[in-house]
């Protein structure tokens, strides 16, 4: 099924040690043993800067609570400790961040009024990706990307609570 809007591109992580070599097909399966159709991501970063393809970008995705049907996804693989998975870190990759940008751009072009958020400004319950998306977005120049202040719109909250999601 296909989004009729997309106003977020939202960054996670895997969440996952930095020793761990996965994609997106060790996502697709963590996913489907979770009870899902398949990998809830359109789009996953490995440790090497490799983009795969997960769910069609235009998809209806499976990754923030209340925010599906208006948001697209990117998840970075890695963000937790070594020694415990349960503790976030910001532990990407130079690859990585490298890949991340490229995406970005091009996830802008297709939707230029979309804001770029981090999964924790949608959910508080969450850190996912695991470091400083405004903070991130400040420092890096995302071609195109035109920086908003706030993250969710008094819209969207109307919005949510009109149709007994809040």
């Amino acid at each position: 099924m296909a989004r009729q809007e997309t106003k977020y591109i939202v960054i996670h992580c895997s969440q996952t040690r930095p020793s761990q070599k996965i994609g997106v097909k060790e996502i697709d399966r963590w996913h489907r043993e979770r009870g899902w159709l398949k990998v809830g991501y359109a789009r996953v970063i490995k440790r090497d800067g490799t983009v795969e393809q997960g769910r069609d970008d235009d998809e209806l995705q499976a990754h923030v609570k209340n925010y599906n049907h208006i948001s697209t996804s990117v998840c970075v693989v890695g963000g937790a400790k070594e020694e415990n998975w349960k503790l976030g870190e910001d532990n990407f990759t130079s690859e990585e961040w490298e890949s991340l940008k490229k995406v970005l751009e091009e996830l802008v072009i297709k939707y230029p009024e979309a804001r770029i958020v981090g999964h924790y400004e949608l959910d508080e319950r969450k850190t996912c990706p695991n470091f400083n998306v405004r903070e991130y977005l400040l420092n890096e120049d995302i071609k195109g990307y035109k920086f908003a202040d706030s993250t969710v719109s008094d819209g969207d909250i109307q919005e949510m609570k009109d149709a007994g999601e809040l």
